[in-house]
């Protein structure tokens, strides 16, 4: 069968974020993402044509598997309940299990890594983690103004603050797990968000 260098394209991508993770985007040289993927510089042309490109591909590769992830777990949770607000705690729950064993913290958010060096992108890398910014917010939102219809909040709330809330705690997880080397961190501060969910949602006695 022929060969249509997805297995290669892939494996230049993995060395590349691996060494982004780690040391930063200006600091990973077209020449250390070669030595990591085990390829020859023609080999990175043929894929990727600039260093810019390669940021591109990235990115996207990382929105995807955000997005993915995120609907993925949302849908898990609306077949397993139909109340709106026990669809949001399991979804948190669900998250808060993945990250309960880890041994290590994670390695980080290409996300994060990127807005740290924005002056080196384009526009489309910004759009890129925009747009997957504005994908958490806009479906959360909708699951968190309906659960205030049927849950009037104990305190002052906005459905779009609450819906940023979470991806407040994953970025700042990445940060201070990896700073205090604790990767319980995560799913601790899951953990406080749905607690803090249940009581804000709590119907009067």
């Amino acid at each position: 069968m022929p060969r249509d260098g997805s297995a290669t394209r892939t494996k230049i991508m993995d060395s590349a974020e691996t060494l982004i993770l780690g040391s930063g985007f200006a600091a990973t040289s077209v020449d250390k993402v070669i030595e990591g993927a085990g390829i020859t510089k023609g080999t990175f042309f043929y894929h990727f044509k600039s260093k810019a490109k390669l940021a591109e591909a990235l990115v996207q590769r990382w929105a995807d598997a955000d997005i993915g992830h995120l609907q993925a777990n949302m849908a898990k949770a609306e077949e397993l309940s139909r109340d709106p607000l026990q669809q949001m705690l399991i979804f948190v729950g669900l998250f808060r299990e993945e990250l309960m064993h880890l041994q290590e913290p994670l390695p980080g958010c290409l996300f994060a890594s990127f807005c740290y060096e924005s002056e080196l992108f384009d526009a489309s890398v910004h759009d890129t983690i925009l747009g997957t910014l504005t994908t958490w917010r806009r479906l959360l939102s909708g699951k968190f103004t309906a659960i205030m219809e049927l849950y009037p909040p104990r305190l002052p709330a906005d459905a779009g603050e609450l819906a940023d809330m979470i991806t407040v705690i994953f970025e700042g997880a990445f940060v201070t797990s990896r700073s205090m080397n604790d990767p319980k961190m995560f799913a601790a501060q899951l953990g406080h968000y749905r607690s803090y969910l249940e009581l804000l949602f709590k119907p009067e006695d």
